[in-house]
This record gives structure tokens, C-alpha cells and sequence, in this order.
């Protein structure tokens, strides 16, 4: 039995694949090892895993996370995995990786994230030849969640909101100015909160102050990220993540505007990444 996870800041997806090809998907919270250590994914996993899964049966997990940028990030989230399913050889790889591989298998192209976070790359159809780095949420992630939601509380905060749309916000969520620097200075995953707002704009989309802030963040992203890439028009936009997918209508609008076609766009990676991995033990 093989477990495969895509792993973003906020959630992460799995899948339980036994020997006769029977899926079974499940979630727990996402693990982001810029933000948490080793004893408490260990103690997430232990209390939100199924009651059901034979623990001791695993063999193989492939876990792909955000934040997993080097070898020691990785092995924060894998020594808590070896320590969950003793039996099981683990292998952490970058959630760029599970991006490039779901929505381009072994072919080259271009694959990004926009979640609550953001990152792209060029693939080979093997590898990540090159990434421009998105810098996290407190220098870059242009399009992510956290970039959308923090351009909403801060024009919330000034009483820059449409008229309105301030009222509307304030009834929401009864923050006051205290509890939001707060939440962003004081308690963990900021990152979190930050795109959790991502939503009020999807909620409000018939209003134009929301479709533009929306628009500008991918506009952005493009403008810092995506036309940094060498021949990036050459390459259809392929985009894996819950902002990506739910304003889809306005990413391809700006895809095109840059002179990009675009390829697949989807929310989550799961079920092909497990076609992925179901192709290489056929091979």
C-alpha cells in the first residue's frame, strides 16, 4: 500500500493506493516546514489520519509540500513521517514538483501554483530546470491568496473599501484593526489568514472592486513572475490551486493578454498525481 499527498500551506490531499489500484482519498492539514516542526506534524498526523488506515501496511509515501525548498526543510516533514508509518520508505518532494508532474506528466512545459501561496516553474518533463523564486508572502506570492487577501485588509483597514462593501466586510468577519495585526503579527501561519480572504472577493465577484484587485494580482504575477521566464510565450499556462481554478475566467484573460495560451488549469493535483505514480509502477 502506497500513500501519495499533495501538501499546500493550508491542506493537504491523500491518497491510499493498494496493491489492486482501489483509491482512497482523505485530508488533513497542510504542512508547511517554514511554519511547523517535525513533533507537530507528527502529532497532526496522529490525530487526523483515518482510524482506518493500516498504518503498519504502508510501504511507500510520496509527499510533496509547500516550503519544501531544501533537504532540511524536507526532512522535518519526513522524519514525522517515518515516525507514523515505520514500515514505509518516504519521499518529500517540493509541491512544484507534484504541480509540474499532474498537470504535464513526462512532458516539458510550464506549470504554476496560485493557492494560498504562489510558485512556477519550467519542467523538463523529469526536473525543475528553472524557478523564479516567488519569495513568500511577505516579498512576493503575486496571485496567490495571501497576496489577494492582503490588498483587501489593508484597503480595509484604511476604509478604502468600495462603499458598501466596507459594512459589508466589517458584518463578516467582526474584526477590529487590534485583532487583525494580531492574527498577523503574533499568531502563527499569517500566511493562512491571509488568503483565507481570497474568498470574500469569489463571494463578491459582481462587484467591480473585487473582480479588479483579482485582476491586478494575476496581472502581477505575470509582470514579476511569469515574463521572467526565457521564451515563456512558448509555453502554454498550465496552473494547479484553488485561486488559479475559482477565478480561472480572469486568469485567462490575463494569460492572453501576455500572449500565453493556456493549457489545463485545475484545483487540486491529487488524481493526477496518483495517474502519475500508478503510470511509474506500471513502467
Amino acid at each position: 500500500m502506497i500513500l501519495i499527498a499533495d501538501g499546500g500551506s493550508t491542506k493537504s490531499s491523500w491518497c491510499q493506493l493498494d496493491e489492486a489500484g482501489n483509491r482512497v482519498y482523505f485530508n488533513t492539514e497542510g504542512y508547511n516546514p517554514d511554519f511547523v516542526k517535525t513533533a507537530a506534524v507528527a502529532d497532526s498526523l496522529d490525530h487526523n489520519l483515518p482510524d482506518n488506515l493500516p498504518r503498519a501496511n504502508v510501504t511507500q509515501v510520496h509527499y510533496y509540500g509547500a516550503g519544501v525548498s531544501s533537504a532540511a526543510k524536507a526532512e522535518v516533514l519526513a522524519a514525522a513521517m517515518r515516525q507514523t508509518f515505520p514500515n514505509a520508505t518516504v519521499t518529500v518532494d517540493h509541491d512544484l514538483l507534484a504541480a509540474a508532474r499532474a498537470l504535464l506528466g513526462r512532458k516539458p512545459g510550464f506549470g504554476a501554483i496560485l493557492g494560498t501561496g504562489t510558485n512556477s516553474c519550467l519542467y523538463d518533463g523529469q526536473r525543475i530546470i528553472h524557478n523564479v523564486d516567488s519569495l513568500g508572502y511577505f516579498l512576493g506570492d503575486e496571485g496567490s491568496g495571501s497576496f489577494i487577501g492582503k490588498r483587501l485588509l489593508r484597503d480595509y483597514l484604511r476604509g478604502l473599501l468600495p462603499e458598501g462593501l466596507q459594512e459589508i466586510f466589517q458584518e463578516e468577519f467582526k474584526l477590529t484593526r487590534d485583532d487583525i495585526l494580531d492574527r498577523l503579527y503574533n499568531q502563527p501561519l499569517p500566511n493562512r489568514f491571509l488568503a483565507s480572504f481570497a474568498k470574500f472577493t469569489y463571494d463578491h465577484n459582481n462587484i467591480s472592486y473585487c473582480r479588479e484587485i483579482v485582476l491586478q494580482g494575476f496581472e502581477t504575477f505575470f509582470e514579476n513572475i511569469v515574463r521572467h521566464y526565457p521564451n515563456y510565450q512558448d509555453y502554454t499556462f498550465n496552473c494547479i490551486g484553488s485561486v488559479g481554478y475559482n477565478f480561472r475566467d480572469a486568469l485567462a484573460q490575463v494569460a492572453k493578454d501576455h500572449g500565453m495560451e493556456v493549457g489545463k488549469i485545475i484545483r487540486s493535483p491529487i488524481d493526477d498525481l496518483v495517474a502519475f505514480h500508478e503510470a511509474e509502477l506500471g513502467a
